[in-house]
């Protein structure tokens, strides 16, 4: 059984995320990293997307160390299709998970405007 918009309501989402989980997960094929520590994300729809990183780095944060533009700029999609950034580029992040900061897909589409 499919599942509608009204599916999502009832489950509490608001009314953009259940259109989007509606309509299907967007899938990032590429990350571009652009200035002032936004992010310039196309999917697998073609849509491009601008997502600004800029709210969430901030002192205390996982994502502070995205402070430090050389680590912002080395972002990369993962295999599970979240946007990822090494802490240490020398350390393999598949082998020490703990050197991988990611943002998910889905929040990815939802929290950015389209190009």
């Amino acid at each position: 059984m499919p599942k509608t918009v009204e599916y999502y309501l009832s489950k509490g989402f608001d009314s953009k995320a259940a259109e989007y989980f509606a309509a299907g997960r967007r899938k990032p094929v590429s990350v571009v990293p652009q200035n002032q520590m936004k992010l310039l994300i196309t999917f697998d729809n073609n849509e491009q997307r601008i997502f600004d990183m800029k709210p969430l780095i901030h002192k205390g944060t996982v994502y502070s160390i995205l402070n430090d533009e050389s680590i912002f700029n080395n972002c990369y999609i993962d295999s599970t299709n979240s946007i990822c950034w090494d802490k240490d580029p020398k350390v393999d992040s598949e082998e020490i998970w703990s050197n991988k900061i990611d943002i998910g897909a889905d929040t990815c589409y939802l929290e950015s405007v389209k190009v």
